[in-house]
């Protein structure tokens, strides 16, 4: 049985709107111009509506990022795909951003580096800080999602016993201080198509976000990496 999933992802610099069959995606808009997300987001869902003759009523869910990221990024994300869910009677997917990019990346370098490795995602805030998380290769949370001001001795526990690859649009000024041996870095991923992945594996399991309590993920306490 194939499953419809609206895929809505405004948090970040490059927007992307796309409807996939199953985990793959048949139809998709891109924006890379952060501050027109949202009017970019209402044209698209149209859009790809009409170029893959499908009718919004005929989807099983819709999925949207929920953070960390963009302050209103992430308001016009979760607002329009909690109004389509209302108006359309769809269940709603939350996907994390930090947990798409190590997604990404698992796919992109699993094989290439050691088994036990970590992968750690981090999204660009100001100055020195960056949202960040850390998971294993089975994608399980080993430090949950957090704002961290960044300092070169950070995350040398970790690197003690584990390859660390870091990616996502903080690791490039990461990369300049970082005083670790054993870690690999990737500067641009993109995370299209770990959100349908993730969207459809989280649609196959009914792990659904209620709508009356969903809001985005903001993350604003400080954390210290050791």
């Amino acid at each position: 049985k194939m499953s419809y999933i609206l895929n809505i992802d405004t948090s970040l610099e490059r927007a992307s709107v796309k409807n996939s069959e199953n985990a793959g995606i048949i139809v998709a808009a891109k924006n890379d111009i952060q501050k027109q997300h949202a009017s970019f987001l209402h044209i698209a869902i149209k859009e790809i509506a009409a170029q893959a003759s499908f009718d919004l009523q005929h989807i099983n869910a819709i999925a949207v990022t929920n953070g960390p990221g963009s302050y209103t990024g992430l308001r016009v994300g979760m607002a329009s795909a909690k109004g389509l869910c209302y108006a359309l009677n769809k269940p709603l997917i939350t996907i994390g951003n930090l947990e798409a990019l190590a997604f990404a990346a698992i796919s992109e370098k699993g094989k290439d580096i050691p088994g036990n490795a970590l992968f750690c995602p981090m999204i660009d805030a100001r100055r020195m800080e960056v949202f960040t998380a850390i998971y294993n290769k089975e994608l399980q949370e080993i430090l949950p999602a957090c704002a961290m001001v960044l300092q070169a001795e950070y995350f040398k526990t970790f690197n003690e016993k584990h390859h660390i690859l870091f990616n996502g649009s903080g690791a490039l000024k990461w990369s300049k201080i970082a005083a670790l041996e054993n870690s690999t870095f990737l500067f641009d991923t993109d995370i299209t198509e770990a959100i349908s992945n993730l969207s459809y594996k989280k649609f196959k399991q009914a792990d659904f976000t209620d709508l009356k309590y969903s809001e985005p993920l903001y993350v604003k306490e400080f954390f210290i990496a050791s």
